[in-house]
């Protein structure tokens, strides 16, 4: 480029530049500031739950597992619920698989009714070095080993009273033989609230007129119920009263002695459910018997299971804790069990004529 047009072109650029037709450069803007990022929020997996009743068929443990139903919504859990049982002629094993299972599984809490006795603790005691929270609801592992909490629905050494009280309110001051007709011999519930009534039958003189005469089992299942009752009654003569602390034994009793005719001469007393119990009643077999609620324990069993498993409370005497719509319940050291710890739910409910019918709907 000659020099002459090389001094026009940087006269015009200066003039350019002068005139505003041609903005300089402008600097590099400075990087904005970043916005402060939060922390990714922890996945929500909830906590996943299983209920376990001694065995599934029977309308107590429905009710019950209805109660969880009602507390799993109402605390919000976005984990799973599950309500497994095994058949009732596979219990013990069932049991123990369903809790293995669920140990392999990763499963958070369960909670169980026991019908396996001490042959349930080695699992239990698995599934805790797992990590999984173990709570036992309506009956017990005998030596509480591998369970956290029991949750009781009610006072087992008050059983034996209330079951002497109804059998001496039925049978009247001259008293009688009676026999009980239990569940499984494994059941720790019912073998606990029948040397309950045995001791208080045994050294309480209030009672010297009711004379115990046999201890059976039916298996909590209908058709053995029915047919160990009938077999009462032919063995003792003199019988007058079946007591049954199981809602299917009771049941099955009473209808023995409704289809042979023998509600005059041999009445039914125990713990039933009302909706099954209120013909019984009102036709004079079972003149009087008595439950809890088992969709309040459901309820309790529950919110117990939860809140061990998310930390809110910690399996020691003395923890307080609210229950929901329940209230509040404190976790004391079990009376009734050399070791472990319960939470006591209560209280017993007696039904007769004047009551069953409206319970029962």
């Amino acid at each position: 480029m000659s020099k002459v047009r090389s001094t026009l072109l940087f006269a015009l650029i200066a003039a350019l530049l002068l005139t505003g037709c041609v903005a300089p450069a402008a600097p590099a803007a400075a990087p904005a500031a970043a916005e402060p990022t939060a922390a990714p929020a922890a996945e929500d997996t909830g906590v996943n739950m299983v209920l376990m009743p001694k065995f599934l068929g029977i309308l107590v443990f429905d009710q019950a597992h209805q109660g969880a139903l009602e507390a799993h919504a109402e605390v919000g859990n976005t984990g799973t619920l599950d309500f497994l049982g095994p058949t009732p002629e596979n219990s013990v094993a069932g049991q123990i698989e369903i809790l293995t299972t669920a140990t392999t599984q990763g499963v958070d809490a369960i909670m169980i009714s026991n019908n396996a006795g001490e042959q349930l603790a080695p699992a239990a005691k698995a599934a805790r070095d797992a990590g999984m929270t173990v709570v036992t609801w309506d009956s017990p592992i005998p030596s509480s080993e591998g369970e956290q909490v029991f949750v009781a629905q009610v006072d087992f050494d008050e059983t034996g009273t209330v079951m002497a009280d109804m059998a001496l309110n039925i049978l009247g001051a001259e008293g009688g033989q009676l026999a009980i007709l239990s569940a499984s011999p494994d059941a720790a519930n019912q073998n606990a609230w029948n040397a309950a009534f045995q001791e208080v039958l045994k050294n309480d003189p209030k009672y010297a007129s009711l004379e115990m005469v046999d201890l059976v089992y039916g298996n909590d299942q209908s058709e053995d119920s029915y047919n160990q009752a009938l077999a009462l009654v032919d063995k003792y003569p003199d019988l007058k009263l079946i007591m049954a602390p199981t809602t299917v034994g009771i049941a099955s009793a009473a209808k023995a002695m409704q289809d042979e005719g023998l509600c005059d001469k041999v009445k039914i007393s125990g713990l039933g459910l009302p909706a099954e119990m209120v013909s019984y009643t009102l036709n004079g077999c079972a003149p009087e018997f008595a439950l809890w609620s088992f969709v309040d324990l459901g309820y309790l069993s529950y919110q117990v299971a939860y809140q061990l498993a998310t930390g809110m409370i910690e399996a020691k005497e003395g923890q307080v804790f609210e229950a929901g719509r329940m209230g509040s319940f404190t976790i004391t050291k079990d009376p009734t069990r050399d070791a472990g710890l319960r939470v006591l739910m209560g209280p017993f409910t007696v039904y007769n004529a004047e009551n069953v019918e409206a319970a029962s709907k």
